[in-house]
């Protein structure tokens, strides 16, 4: 989109809130996803979990404290271990220190203070990725 910086600010602004909002197209697939076997979505759980844990688990050996998750797919964490206090520059420097992503929780917040040490990784990635990243942020550790 193109317009006054005002209106890019405004729309990327709510945009950060609709990524993950279903609309309703993807209802006929949630309905279809609702008749398969309980078995699939114990199988999903359970790798859901497993990542989790092994993302968590390299995150604390490089040094993060780590929020532990029981409904997402993303692990928060806090940077200030590291000395670090705006997730923002931390969030824009990481790509280049060690080449992996994070997001910073405060976007989440109504008041942007209150999760300002606090990032948060997606583990809903292969294990490949998963130990690579947690390899890559051991580079880190204070």
């Amino acid at each position: 989109m193109t317009g006054t910086p005002e209106l890019v600010a405004a729309v990327r602004s709510a945009k950060q809130y609709l990524t993950y909002v279903s609309a309703g197209p993807f209802q006929y697939a949630v309905a279809e996803a609702l008749a398969l076997p309980d078995a699939y979505f114990d199988d999903f759980r359970a790798d859901h979990r497993r990542k989790r844990d092994l993302l968590g688990d390299g995150l604390r050996a490089a040094g993060f404290e780590v929020y532990r998750p029981r409904g997402t797919y993303f692990i928060t964490t806090d940077i200030a271990p590291f000395g670090e206090k705006d997730a923002y520059a931390f969030c824009r420097a990481l790509p280049e220190r060690c080449g992996v992503v994070a997001v910073p929780v405060s976007v989440f917040y109504d008041d942007p203070e209150d999760g300002r040490s606090q990032v948060r990784f997606a583990f809903c990635k292969r294990d490949d990725v998963l130990h690579e990243a947690a390899g890559r942020l051991r580079r880190l550790a204070p």
